[in-house]
């Protein structure tokens, strides 16, 4: 990006604003180094671009720190967030961003369906209750763990071949080998009571998105349908293989 920018040749005029994820939801679960971010950021300062970073669904704890980004050190222009926010499965949504980009003229930031009461009161009640202190990351610390000791057992029972995990935090998956393989495995734990969805450009990504407040008895007892699951097709798999 910066020699496509500072090359008079290439064509590329300085986008106003760079938006990234630090770790990739829909696009399936692929994790921006710290390097990574701190690189971005750096060529976002010296071509006065502005670094967005959409934590949408990766904030709010999700990846273990409040932010997604926290961990790289950066320093993002602007932030959304939204998804959980509220604490209460309401809509909500927030762009923040620094002062000095408050430069909105009167009547140009409006809409319908804008403040919902509700949301703002969960939100606040969720974030004084959640993020009063360390205790509430420290438990999704040991839950990511748990996650991701359960799928790393997955990938190497079946190899590489087949399984990768990927993610970080309380949003992780195993990459499946190609999307038919994801959604034969989605079908198979939906029959057991599980719903889970697949995401990636190929929706190859088998997706675990479980609440933070989830009880850890409960998160085993999940895991446990998925890796019944993934032996169920990965049965009927080498079955038909033979």
């Amino acid at each position: 990006m910066d020699k496509m920018l500072v090359d008079g040749s290439s064509g590329i005029e300085t986008p106003a604003a760079v938006i990234a994820e630090a770790v990739q939801g829909e696009g399936g679960l692929n994790v921006a180094t710290a390097e990574w971010l701190q690189k971005l950021e750096k060529v976002c300062r010296k071509h006065d671009m502005l670094l967005i970073i959409d934590d949408i669904q990766a904030g709010n704890g999700r990846t273990g720190q409040f932010f997604s980004f926290e961990q790289a050190g950066i320093k993002p222009d602007m932030v959304t967030v939204s998804k959980s926010l509220s604490g209460y499965g309401l809509p909500m949504a927030l762009v923040l961003f620094h002062r000095d980009l408050d430069a909105w003229a009167p009547g140009e930031h409006n809409g319908t369906f804008r403040g919902n009461n509700m949301a703002f009161v969960t939100a606040r009640a969720a974030i004084e209750t959640y993020w009063k202190d360390e205790s509430f990351a420290n438990e999704v610390k040991q839950k990511s763990e748990i996650l991701g000791t359960k799928l790393q057992a997955i990938c190497d029972q079946y190899g590489a071949e087949n399984f990768q995990r990927k993610g970080r935090g309380m949003m992780q998956g195993i990459a499946c080998r190609d999307g038919e393989l994801a959604d034969d495995i989605s079908k198979q734990a939906f029959k057991k009571g599980l719903i889970i969805e697949t995401a990636g450009p190929d929706d190859e990504v088998v997706k675990c998105l479980m609440p933070l407040t989830i009880s850890e008895e409960d998160l085993t007892k999940g895991l446990d349908l998925l890796t019944e699951s993934v032996a169920d097709v990965m049965k009927d798999d080498m079955s038909q293989a033979s």
